[in-house]
């Protein structure tokens, strides 16, 4: 079940604030060997898809419907997700990279299946 944009923009901010605060405060936990930072890596990328569902729910409240969300605004998400998985370890900014991608990518698919318009069919006469 959708939600409205302000609704959806207020339940990602706070998702995306909380999971910044529970990482840090099991920073020890995720630091402590290599399966544990790549779960911060992949808790990274979850912060990457909170962050940009904020994004783009604060442009379309504020800028309109049709507004999308474009290479400026992943970019600038997909750096403040390597910058958060950065305070936990290196190595989890590398995963988050690499989880973040592959969210991007199925995020994209998705959008194209939803949101594309199938451009109509012209049928031409024999004469």
């Amino acid at each position: 079940m959708a939600v409205q944009t302000n609704t959806s923009l207020l339940i990602s901010s706070i998702l995306a604030i909380s999971l910044i605060a529970s990482m840090q405060l099991g920073k020890a936990t995720l630091a402590s060997n290599e399966l544990m930072t790549i779960l911060g890596g992949f808790l990274g990328s979850i912060f990457f898809v909170l962050s940009l569902t904020a994004v783009g729910n604060f442009e379309k409240l504020f800028f309109g419907y049709g507004s999308q969300v474009k290479i400026a605004e992943v970019i600038l998400c997909l750096m403040a997700s390597m910058f958060v998985s950065s305070l936990v370890h290196r190595v989890s900014v590398t995963t988050c990279l690499i989880f973040s991608i592959i969210a991007l990518y199925y995020i994209n698919r998705v959008s194209q299946s939803v949101y594309t318009i199938q451009p109509a069919q012209v049928y031409k006469k024999k004469k």
